[in-house]
């Protein structure tokens, strides 16, 4: 496929496409489903035949990737400006967000691959503490563009929303002796990192022509290992669908179980701990989540134990299928980061 990552389209009579961002964990890493070599996430138009948008989705989903799906909802919707029909329509953009178990696929029958979503936000993965790339490449980039705001004003406020969207104190940074000095200084007392603020990151970036997918994309003028730091592009906006499912996961697990359609029947604690850490991108502090799952009753034992090679083996248990844990939960939420 020939397209560039911004304003590209092939052209069809339709106004309305569909498009999945279905989400598994595999070996404790979360992943995306793609097509076209993981440029694409499965999609394609709505058309006469399709009952509703559910059963749209569900079709080119089977069509495309053979994934069996289990729960799906509604993401986003937007009219996509830059993407026209035949006619000259701007297209209507649908996408949903499932959680599936992954499954191994053909080669033959499917064209679809899994993919670690942090191949396509490394900055969004701080289960080590904040990337390197964020100090070193991406803030120096941001503030550059904030710099080049029109008037003061401008310039302050897009400094704020650096420091709202990456947990960057821009005066402190502007008065730590370099970079190291602030690195170490977060490093010890913290920094204000949202998990659930993925979008307004990936927006941001956009904004300021540091992606490809951004018309205003000027890479003679970054670095030139900048294509790996900012991550894999997608066509069309793919990857901006990919980040508004990310952000409604992380604010979701927060308040609901859904961390259940993505784990097996039977786990340990320690597997849905990290399963948790592996969406939200943050380490959690043990204690506080098995407290957590005590106090709400979310699992029960079931009586087995795990077949450890090392150590003492782990008790197993299982999701307390229970509707009332529905009112339970909205007052609680994950415990907070190590």
């Amino acid at each position: 496929m020939t397209l560039s990552y911004s304003h590209a389209h092939q052209q069809g009579s339709g106004t309305t496409e569909v498009v999945a961002v279905l989400v598994a964990i595999t070996d404790h890493t979360a992943r995306v489903l793609t097509v076209d070599q993981g440029k694409l996430l499965p999609n394609g138009p709505l058309m006469p035949l399709h009952r509703s948008l559910q059963a749209g989705v569900r079709q080119w989903v089977e069509e495309q990737t053979q994934q069996p799906l289990g729960y799906l909802e509604q993401l986003y919707t937007f009219v996509d400006t830059n993407r026209r029909n035949i006619d000259g329509h701007a297209l209507v953009y649908v996408s949903y967000l499932g959680l599936v178990q992954e499954t191994q696929m053909q080669a033959l029958q499917s064209k679809a691959l899994w993919r670690d979503w942090y191949d396509y936000f490394p900055w969004e993965n701080h289960l080590d503490g904040m990337p390197n790339i964020i100090m070193d490449f991406i803030v120096p980039a941001l503030l550059d563009w904030a710099n080049s705001a029109p008037d003061s004003i401008a310039q302050q406020r897009r400094r704020q929303r650096i420091h709202l969207c990456w947990g960057v104190d821009t005066e402190l940074l502007d008065s730590a002796q370099d970079k190291n000095t602030y690195h170490q200084s977060s490093t010890i007392n913290g920094y204000d990192w949202v998990s659930e603020h993925v979008l307004l990151r990936y927006e941001m970036l956009y904004e300021a022509g540091l992606i490809p997918e951004s018309s205003n994309y000027q890479p003679q003028k970054l670095p030139k290992n900048w294509a790996q730091i900012i991550g894999t592009p997608m066509y069309y906006d793919h990857r901006r669908v990919i980040a508004t499912a990310i952000s409604r996961l992380r604010a979701k697990i927060e308040y609901r179980p859904l961390i259940f359609g993505l784990i097996p029947d039977v786990f340990t604690l320690s597997q849905l701990q990290q399963s948790v850490e592996a969406l939200s991108g943050v380490r959690l502090h043990k204690q506080n989540f098995r407290r957590l799952l005590d106090s709400q009753n979310l699992v029960t034992e079931t009586g087995q134990s795990s077949s450890a090679q090392r150590g003492r083996p782990a008790k197993l248990y299982r999701f307390c299928h229970d509707i009332e844990l529905q009112s339970l939960l909205m007052d609680s939420k994950l415990p907070k980061r190590k």
